[in-house]
């Protein structure tokens, strides 16, 4: 395609966006509106999982030893923890460190364990675990339930499966919201293309008429659809950045304490702009293709 023509078809391109500022306006608005709650349903769920790996990391499973345990079944047991990939730590408690850390948690009462030290402790030694999967936690607690030397394990599995819930229900109405204002957003490109073409029915006719191509006539749409995304797109993450770090520094300065515990595992914008600032483009740019692709063609038989 020579230069020229590559520049008259550019030209029109923009011509359909100055000629239609009113529906442009609207379908930019639109546009932006729909790619600001999706990217506000990535940012949540984003979010929501950072908070969440901090919960689950809280929860602790603690192996009991049986009390007749030998040491070298101690020490196959502390092997095969270490060796299991969904075990991140590892804390070995003795019978003489449990009792310990009873007695210093009574405080004043602590006079009342003074008759169970040496043989006489009740206390169980143990092993102190965190889990890196919740999902496969019943699966981890059943192996050691059925290794030697182990009396029984104490694990959150009510917690475990509440996060792992909140987890799935966060991961899938996000995705639904996604797809639902994808689909949004595509309808709206199309409509802006049609009233495009509605209003160039002639123009489009003639230049058929004098041999014209399809590509030749569509570009100048791709041009308009791709132009209304990608000015979306831009619109939506300076919003997005603005107005998620507004709301980040509001939190870390807050009062509340379970805000300020909630604002250490919060993500910083920073660490994911570069994904926002592409991934906004990237939808933007998107929607203008496809509302092209699959909607134009129909248009074209005029």
């Amino acid at each position: 395609m020579a230069v020229g023509s590559t520049g008259f078809l550019f030209k029109e391109g923009f011509r359909n966006l100055k000629e239609n500022k009113l529906m442009s306006f609207a379908t930019i608005g639109i546009l932006t509106a729909c790619m600001l709650l999706i990217g506000l349903a990535v940012l949540f769920g984003i979010n929501v999982k950072s908070v969440m790996k901090y919960i689950q990391d809280l929860n602790e499973v603690v192996v009991f030893l049986q009390d007749d345990v030998t040491e070298e079944q101690t020490n196959n047991i502390h092997n095969l923890l270490k060796q299991n990939d969904n075990i991140i730590s590892v804390e070995y408690i003795s019978k003489e460190q449990a009792l310990k850390n009873q007695i210093d948690s009574m405080g004043d009462n602590s006079d009342l364990f003074a008759g169970l030290l040496g043989d006489d402790n009740p206390l169980p030694a143990s092993f102190n675990i965190k889990i890196k999967d919740l999902s496969r936690l019943t699966e981890t607690i059943t192996m050691l339930d059925n290794t030697t030397g182990v009396y029984y394990t104490k694990a959150p599995t009510d917690i475990a499966n509440t996060l792992i819930d909140i987890n799935k229900a966060v991961t899938v109405s996000s995705m639904i919201m996604v797809g639902i204002l994808f689909t949004v957003s595509i309808i709206i490109i199309n409509n802006t293309i049609k009233v495009t073409i509605f209003t160039r029915s002639k123009e489009i006719n003639v230049m058929k008429y004098v041999g014209a191509s399809d590509a030749f006539i569509r570009i100048p749409f791709f041009i308009e659809g791709i132009s209304i995304g990608l000015v979306s797109g831009i619109i939506s993450y300076l919003l997005l950045w603005g107005g998620y770090k507004y709301i980040y520094n509001w939190i870390i300065g807050s009062q509340s304490s379970w805000l300020q515990l909630i604002s250490i595992h919060l993500v910083s914008f920073n660490d994911i702009a570069l994904y926002f600032c592409f991934g906004c483009l990237g939808f933007g740019l998107l929607f203008g293709i496809m509302g092209n692709i699959f909607f134009l063609g129909k248009y074209l038989k005029v």
